[in-house]
């Protein structure tokens, strides 16, 4: 069985930037989707950017340019790099995988069956 770690959260000032990173563990294969999602006390649970191999990334509105979203195969990892944050991104940050390659990868949460703990993102002054 497959498991997901995320690392890289933090809390950084309006317009400061992140790396988030998750790395895939237990699966046979790298053709899988992988995606990143965030989540806010008593809000659901929202996709930020989703990959699959040798495919173009799918963004969520919100992301407007600031985020870059890439997946190795090799390792069963997704990177995000997320550029001018805002306090409006502060969330917590999962990683999610399905083992069915999409060729549109999807941004909402059901198609996903493996999601790590999450990483904490705070953007404050």
């Amino acid at each position: 069985q497959g498991h997901l770690v995320e690392s890289g959260g933090g809390s950084v000032h309006p317009g400061g930037s992140l790396t988030l990173s998750c790395e895939g563990s237990g699966y046979t294969s790298g053709r899988n989707t992988m995606a990143w999602f965030r989540q806010v006390p008593g809000q659901e649970r929202e996709g930020v950017a989703a990959s699959r191999p040798g495919g173009t990334p799918r963004y969520a509105d919100f992301v407007q340019g600031r985020f870059k979203v890439t997946q190795d195969t090799s390792k069963n990892s997704l990177t995000l790099v997320m550029n001018g944050l805002k306090p409006e991104d502060t969330a917590m940050y999962y990683c999610a995988l399905s083992l069915i390659y999409y060729n549109r990868p999807p941004l909402d949460a059901k198609p996903y069956h493996d999601w790590g703990q999450g990483t904490l993102v705070t953007v404050s002054e």
